[in-house]
């Protein structure tokens, strides 16, 4: 029997995010509300703020508490952020590149400059997109309907032939 914190908890779990690792670069879309001077109305404005960096740390497992520690350099000077993954303020997480790393925190970046500071891309196989597959299914379906029009074709001619020598035998 789960309590109902724990309910609520599973309720607001979002996930699409879940499939976080350390030394994915990532674009965080965060909302942030627009203050605007001399308004003070209780529907504020909102715009999506984009923070694209590299997760260096995960934390707190894949509870609702789950974090992320996203690292960016920003005019020489490395800036992190530490976004919870399941809040109702982050819009999507986006996971551009990942990276292959054999360690599970990666603070060691802090100190790297330079070359050091590069991970190496983690290459996958691409499968071919949906519209390969479906140009392919849809040239097999052609293919394969020619085919079947032709047997029904041949069969339906056959038949006309069968009939018209009765008619003939008649």
């Amino acid at each position: 029997m789960a309590t109902k914190i724990e309910e609520f908890n599973r309720l607001q779990l979002n996930s699409s995010r879940f499939d976080l690792r350390p030394g994915d670069t990532v674009k965080v879309h965060e909302r942030i509300p627009v203050l605007s001077e001399g308004k003070s109305d209780k529907k504020s404005a909102e715009r999506i703020q984009i923070f694209e960096g590299l997760i260096i740390a995960k934390k707190h497992g894949k509870g609702i508490s789950a974090t992320i520690t996203v690292r960016k350099i920003v005019a020489g000077v490395g800036v992190e952020k530490i976004f919870p993954i399941h809040a109702p303020v982050i819009e999507k997480i986006e996971i551009v590149s990942r990276g292959k790393v054999r360690r599970a925190k990666l603070f060691y970046l802090r100190e790297a400059k330079g070359r050091k500071s590069r991970l190496k891309k983690k290459s996958f196989i691409v499968p071919a997109s949906k519209k390969e597959q479906s140009k392919e299914n849809n040239t097999e379906n052609l293919e394969t309907n020619k085919k079947e029009a032709e047997t029904i074709v041949g069969q339906s001619t056959a038949k006309e032939n069968n009939s018209s020598e009765e008619n003939e035998n008649n």
